[in-house]
């Protein structure tokens, strides 16, 4: 299945050899806010290319684990030159931050393309199911793991979870039907950003790291991060390497009940 670009991008900058789930301080009960909506605008350059929209819902129990329901929807700006892209990536976010489950869809033509992870811990294994218009199974596969792991969307979760730990950790990843690495070096400390959609500076908390692989666009090595300095830990602004330069990941609109983006000193 050919993975979104841009969730990938985001995706791999948020985030465990050495670095036990849920051991960054337990503040799922923070990350995971009911109704949560996060809304990205995705820029190379001076070129607008797209959004990323990233939901929040409900928690329950899976098979006897507490998990959260997060939702990515994808779209490139219409008039966007060589791009129309549309996906929708769901994960079952376990509140140890892993994933229990993930859905990717993305739009071919007129069709929904899919992938599907089951992570069954207890067997070490991920079952990846891939196919068409939806419900129609193509191929089948099985990836051994060694522990527990992360999809795109968990891995956002999992780093404002971290992000204050000061660890530099490698996080075993299902990428695009494949398990990758991607290290991230908590700890740079703290500073603020401006965004165009704010008009002051926000108080953040920075951090960094490599990916070990080269994905769509060329997307490897360097990235680095700001996250919002306050216990919410909002993404608010990314950058990745890329073939051309680098892309650009700013928050441009939220909804968050009590929350707002905390004032740097001046």
């Amino acid at each position: 299945m050919r993975s979104s670009r841009w969730v990938h991008l985001w995706a791999l900058l948020c985030g465990a050899a050495g670095f036990a789930p849920g051991s960054q301080g337990g503040l799922g009960g923070f990350v995971f806010t009911e109704n949560e909506e996060l809304v990205y605008n995705v820029r190379y350059a001076f070129f607008n290319l797209g959004q990323i929209r990233i939901k929040t819902y409900g928690s329950s129990m899976l098979d006897g684990h507490p998990v959260s329901f997060t939702r990515a929807l994808i779209d490139s700006y219409s008039g966007v030159p060589f791009v129309d892209l549309h996906a929708v990536f769901e994960s079952m976010i376990d509140h140890g931050m892993f994933s229990r489950r993930f859905m990717g869809k993305i739009k071919q033509d007129d069709t929904w393309d899919f992938s599907r992870y089951d992570f069954e811990y207890d067997r070490e294994r991920v079952i990846v199911e891939m196919g068409a218009k939806d419900t129609v199974i193509t191929s089948r596969d099985t990836v051994r793991l060694a522990g527990p792991c992360q999809d795109g969307m968990s891995l956002y979760f999992f780093a404002r979870d971290g992000l204050l730990s000061g660890k530099t950790v490698t996080i075993p990843t299902m990428i695009k039907e494949k398990l990758s690495n991607t290290t991230i070096a908590f700890g740079r400390g703290r500073s603020s950003v401006e965004i165009d959609a704010f008009d002051y500076p926000i108080d953040v908390v920075e951090f960094d790291g490599t990916l070990d692989f080269v994905g769509i666009f060329g997307l490897t090595g360097y990235f680095e991060g700001w996250f919002s300095n306050d216990e919410a830990r909002i993404p608010i602004k990314a950058k990745m390497k890329v073939i051309l330069g680098s892309v650009t990941i700013e928050l441009m609109e939220y909804k968050r009940a009590g929350w707002m983006p905390p004032r740097a000193a001046e």
